[in-house]
Formats: structure tokens, C-alpha cells, sequence
């Protein structure tokens, strides 16, 4: 595999004002997951990331997933269009009273409505609704390239940025393997 420059842009909100809302439409709708789903949350990581070289988690069992996801402070989101999963966060709050969007995406079949903007306000809502003192994230060159711009739409400010070199695939795997073959 090719050594790929990853160049990693980490954001911050540190205050409620900071939010640039995006208004959404009748049918977006969020909702928490209220337990652990390992099936859930993989299909969401290789349906949204799949394009996206999101594969550090591709080989993660069932009991990693379960590992990961059943601890109190991750909660995940549900982004839904009339009632349907369209896309999803995670929340994941830490003792430091930060909370990290650790993922963040929507399908590709949504993509481009204006939905992204509207899902990531209410992240960010339930972020300061759950007493964070402060929201982080992070973004690549290797993510969605209106990702970034859609992040510092809503207030985000960039607060370090650093490069690694990484082996990847010559070309994302997509949703599931030989998906783009």
C-alpha cells in the first residue's frame, strides 16, 4: 500500500454563541440509540465511511464493537429522514467536561441536501444540552471534502493541525468489500 499524507484538522466550540445553526425541514429527525448496537453502528462506519478510508474499525469483531459502544459516556445518534436512518454521531463525553463528535456522517444517498449542516447543529445541541464545557472533532483530507467547510460553517475553529503518514489502499474500500469493483 502506498504511504499516504494524512493531514488532520482538529475544531472546537467552546461556548454555546459559537453555534451557527442551520434550520432543517419537518422530516430530519435525530433520535438516541438507547442501547448498544454493534450491527447499528458498523453499518453506519462502513456505509458513511466507506468512501472515506474509514477502516481502522473494519476488523473489529462483534465483541470489540459491543466493547466500544457499551460504555456510559458514548452515546449515539440516529440522523433520520421521515423516519428513516440516514446518517449518525457519536457522541462521547470525557472527564474533563469536553464531549468529542467522535463520528459524524451521513449516507451517500442523502448527501448534498443541506441535511449535514442541520445534523450538525443538533450534535452540537445535544453537546451542550448533556453540560459540555467544550465540543471537539476532527477531519482529514481523506474525508468528505465539503466536511470541513460544513464544520466551520456552524462556528467550529480550528485549534491544531498535524500531518501522519499512513499505508491505505490505493482507492477507498466502500461499504463493503468489492463494493467499488
Amino acid at each position: 500500500m502506498p504511504i499516504t499524507p494524512v493531514t488532520i484538522v482538529h475544531l472546537e466550540l467552546i461556548a454555546p454563541d459559537q453555534l451557527r445553526p442551520k434550520a432543517g425541514r419537518p422530516e430530519w429527525g435525530v433520535v438516541r440509540v438507547p442501547a448498544p448496537l454493534p450491527e447499528l453502528n458498523r453499518f453506519f462506519y462502513t456505509a458513511v465511511g466507506g468512501d472515506w478510508y474509514w477502516i481502522d474499525r473494519l476488523g473489529w469483531t462483534y465483541q470489540d464493537w459491543l466493547k466500544y459502544l457499551n460504555r456510559p459516556e458514548l452515546h449515539t445518534w440516529l440522523v433520520t429522514v421521515g423516519g428513516v436512518p440516514a446518517g449518525y454521531f457519536e457522541l462521547e463525553m470525557q472527564a474533563d467536561g469536553n464531549i468529542e463528535i467522535a463520528y459524524f456522517g451521513l449516507l451517500p444517498a442523502v448527501v448534498g441536501e443541506g441535511l449535514g449542516g442541520w445534523a450538525l447543529t443538533r450534535a452540537v445541541q445535544e453537546c451542550w444540552a448533556t453540560g459540555a464545557q467544550r465540543i471537539w472533532m476532527h477531519t482529514c483530507n481523506l474525508d468528505h471534502p465539503a466536511a470541513l467547510a460544513n464544520y466551520l460553517a456552524r462556528g467550529f475553529r480550528e485549534f491544531k493541525r498535524e500531518t501522519k503518514y499512513e499505508d491505505l489502499p490505493p482507492r477507498p474500500t466502500g461499504p463493503w468489500p468489492g463494493a467499488r469493483d
